[in-house]
């Protein structure tokens, strides 16, 4: 009878097993705020289950960043999910699955289904002695210091409005014997105005994140003036014409009648020399 009792447990035990899925979701302990923060998912249960990774703000209250959803493939393969953390305060994350159906109650007791992260900022190590604001002409001047690097240099990448105009590598530092800062300055020309960020890093990971603006050139417009012109006239002399000669009057008497008339004349002229 105990026989048979043992057999049934073990035959439960193996249906149970049988039936049970494993769950495992890996992230680091600890990252610098503005890396990214990568996490690994491996998990045997049957292609095509689905589940959130949701990347969780853990203070007093749990804040979600940011959820992306996870599939089961054929092959079951590790697959990563990426969260960005450019911005993020320092501090306790944590990194959780939430399943969309009944699969939780099908894990496997060893199963990892919640990580907690630490985000380390070190934005506060960097000091900006350069303006943030600066004419194109003489852009970009990054001066400044970083906490205890001393001289032992610090890397430093440019992105603007047209991409990467200073690929990610180590400048000089020099040491500051009063703190131990590490004192820089790189001129970095640029072709372009816009949002400039310089990212900085080191040995032991990102450090912080500074933005600039580059300005443009002022523009001088000059303003039109309406001109007015004068219409200039020209007044002709007043010509004065003169006044004609009368023209002679031509008599209506015919040639016949003023010939009888001069013989009329004459014939009377003589008549009177004529009387005594």
């Amino acid at each position: 009878m105990k026989k048979i009792l043992l057999l049934a447990i073990g035959l439960m035990l193996l249906v149970g097993s049988v039936s049970a899925y494993g769950l495992y979701i890996a992230c680091p302990q600890s990252i610098q705020v503005g890396d990214p923060l990568k996490c690994s998912v491996d998990s045997d249960f049957p292609a095509g289950t689905s589940f959130d990774l949701v990347f969780y703000q853990s203070q007093y209250t749990a804040t979600q960043i940011n959820s992306q959803p996870v599939v089961i493939q054929d092959d079951h393969a590790t697959q990563y999910v990426l969260y960005d953390t450019a911005g993020l305060p320092g501090g306790q994350y944590k990194v959780e699955v939430h399943f969309n159906g009944p699969q939780e109650s099908s894990l496997r007791s060893d199963s990892v289904t919640s990580v907690l992260v630490t985000l380390q900022d070190r934005s506060g190590e960097i000091t900006i002695t350069s303006p943030s604001s600066q004419p194109l002409a003489s852009a970009l001047r990054i001066e400044g210091s970083i906490a205890k690097k001393g001289n032992s240099g610090v890397q430093i990448k440019v992105t603007g409005p047209d991409g990467t105009v200073f690929p990610q590598q180590y400048i000089e530092t020099k040491n500051n014997p009063q703190n131990g800062a590490g004192v820089f300055s790189k001129q970095v020309l640029v072709g372009s105005p816009g949002d400039y960020d310089v990212s900085f890093s080191d040995p032991d990971g990102f450090i912080g994140t500074i933005s600039f603006l580059v300005t443009a050139p002022a523009t001088i417009t000059m303003a039109t003036v309406p001109v007015t012109v004068a219409t200039s006239r020209t007044t002709r002399p007043i010509t004065t014409v003169p006044t004609p000669w009368p023209t002679a009057t031509k008599s209506p008497l015919s040639p016949v009648t003023v010939t009888g008339a001069l013989a009329l004349a004459g014939i009377f002229i003589v008549w009177n020399r004529r009387r005594p």
